[in-house]
C-alpha cells in the first residue's frame, strides 16, 4: 500500500471511530487497516492511535497528522474534481459558412453557452475553406463533399441547388420549363457561382448574369424585389419559400443533395469540452427545419 493509501486508512480510521468500520468503509479487510495503521506508526516512530480492547483514541501527534491528511486529501479531491470538470471550460473554436452559421450555428452556439458558462466558444464564419489543423479549429460545419478525407465526418442533413423567383418576376417574364430556357431570363448570381451551372441527367447550361453580388442577403433582397432568377442551397430560400416570397423553379432537374457534416480532426480522443459540442450539434443539426420542413423535408435522407 503507497503512503497516499496511508493517510486514507488512518483518516477513516479516525473519522469511523473503529478499526472495523474503517475496514467497512473502504472495503477491505480488519487486518488489511490493522497492518497499515501499525505500518505507518512504525515509520514515524510514534503511536497515532492509542488502543485497547473497549476503545481508541488518538493521541496527540495523531491528531496533528490527522489535521494536516485532512487538508491533503481534500486539496487531492479537488485537484480531481477540477480535472473532471476541466473539459468543460476553456475555448472551443468552430467554424461554418457564413450563411448557415448565422441562421443556424450561432442559435446552437448561444444555447449551449447558456448550459456551460465557463465555456468560452470563437466561431469563425467564412464561406472560404477553413483548415481545421492548420487554424486551430475544434469543429466545421461543411457543405458538400469533404476535401479532406482524413476528416472525421458525421452527416447532418442534406442542402439542394435550388432556382427561384419571385412571384412578380415571374408574372412579367414566365416561369422557364426547361433548364436552357434560364438563357432568355435575367440570371443574379453570387460571384462564387460558375458561368456554368449543372442540372440532374448531366445537363449543363451556360449562364450570363446580370448581376453578381458576393452576399446571399443581397442577392436574396435582389430576387425577391422581382429582379431576376438566382440559384441559392435551399436552406437559404426555404423561408421565402414558405412565405410565398419566391417560388421554386425547376425542382426536377435540381442536381443530387449536398451533404451538411459535423467535422472534427477525431473522436476516439476528443477533450471533454469537444466531445459535449460535437454530441450536442449532432442532436440538434438534424432537427433543423431546413433539414426536416416544407418543401424540402424529402431531402433530408437523400
Amino acid at each position: 500500500m503507497d503512503r497516499f493509501e496511508e493517510l486514507q486508512v488512518f483518516v477513516a480510521v479516525i473519522q469511523q471511530g473503529s478499526l472495523a468500520s474503517a475496514a467497512r468503509f473502504l472495503q477491505r479487510s480488519p487486518p488489511v487497516i490493522t497492518r497499515t495503521l501499525n505500518a505507518l506508526e512504525s515509520r514515524l516512530g510514534t503511536t497515532l492511535i492509542e488502543r485497547t480492547t473497549r476503545q481508541m483514541a488518538p493521541t496527540e501527534a495523531g491528531w496533528q497528522l490527522f489535521e494536516r491528511a485532512q487538508q491533503i486529501l481534500g486539496d487531492y479531491q479537488h485537484a480531481l474534481d477540477s480535472a473532471h470538470h476541466s473539459g468543460l471550460q476553456g475555448l472551443l473554436r468552430i467554424t461554418a459558412p457564413v450563411p448557415f452559421g448565422r441562421r443556424h450555428i450561432m442559435p446552437l452556439v448561444n444555447a449551449f453557452l447558456q448550459q456551460h458558462p465557463e465555456m468560452q466558444i470563437e466561431v469563425v464564419l467564412s464561406d472560404s475553406y477553413q483548415d481545421l489543423i492548420e487554424n486551430g479549429l475544434d469543429i466545421a460545419l461543411r457543405i458538400g463533399e469533404l476535401q479532406d478525407s482524413s476528416m472525421v465526418a458525421r452527416k447532418v442533413g442534406s442542402v439542394r441547388s435550388t432556382l427561384v423567383a419571385s412571384p412578380e418576376y415571374l408574372r412579367l417574364a414566365g416561369a422557364p420549363a426547361h433548364p436552357a430556357e434560364l438563357q432568355q431570363h435575367t440570371v443574379i448570381t453570387s460571384l462564387r457561382h460558375t458561368r456554368e451551372w449543372r442540372f440532374a441527367q448531366d445537363l449543363r447550361v451556360r449562364i450570363l448574369p446580370r448581376l453578381r453580388v458576393n452576399d446571399i442577403e443581397s442577392q436574396l433582397e435582389t430576387l425577391r424585389g422581382g429582379q431576376g432568377i438566382g440559384r441559392l442551397l435551399s436552406y437559404q430560400v426555404l423561408d421565402d419559400i414558405r412565405d410565398g416570397k419566391l417560388i421554386r423553379l425547376l425542382p426536377e432537374w435540381e442536381p443530387a443533395p449536398l451533404p451538411v457534416q459535423l467535422v472534427t480532426q477525431r473522436v476516439k480522443n476528443m477533450t471533454p469540452k469537444v466531445r459535449q459540442f460535437w454530441d450536442y450539434a449532432l442532436e440538434q443539426l438534424p432537427a433543423l427545419p431546413c433539414f426536416t420542413q416544407g418543401k424540402f423535408k424529402a431531402d433530408r435522407n437523400s
